[in-house]
């Protein structure tokens, strides 16, 4: 994970895995916003695999860039992560554009809230069935 800071723009550029360890480390790229910086890139083309935690992450970055009155962009989806919002948002079929869609505020709520329910119900299998 790699932050730049040109003008009046921070670039975040990933790679690997973005997962659960992937946390930490996006937040600390806000750590140091000026009120001089307004824009956020986030490129993912080096990001080959997406779990539902680094969902959650990047959703986060998001909205805490945006607190801060920062226009933030995502570039670079490789397919599975696509393929992983595609399946939390329950957009059936490949080709579904979901690099495009997160940028829609609304579409990124759908996934919050769907990722967040799959989480859950995860969770209480994990504590609460019987394991085979």
């Amino acid at each position: 994970m790699g932050v730049q800071r040109c003008s009046n723009s921070v670039l975040i550029s990933a790679d690997g895995e973005l997962d659960e360890d992937a946390g930490g480390v996006l937040l600390q790229a806000l750590d140091h916003v000026t009120a001089a910086e307004r824009d956020l890139l986030v490129d993912l083309h080096g990001v080959t695999a997406m779990d539902t935690d680094g969902l959650f992450h990047l959703l986060d970055l998001h909205r805490r860039a945006e607190a801060l009155r920062l226009r933030v962009l995502v570039t670079g989806w490789q397919p599975q992560p696509q393929r992983l919002m595609a399946e939390v948002a329950g957009i059936p079929g490949p080709g579904t554009a979901t690099g495009e869609r997160y940028a829609v505020a609304g579409f990124r709520r759908l996934l919050e809230d769907r990722a967040q329910r799959a989480r859950d119900h995860a969770d209480f299998t994990a504590c609460w069935l019987p394991r085979a």
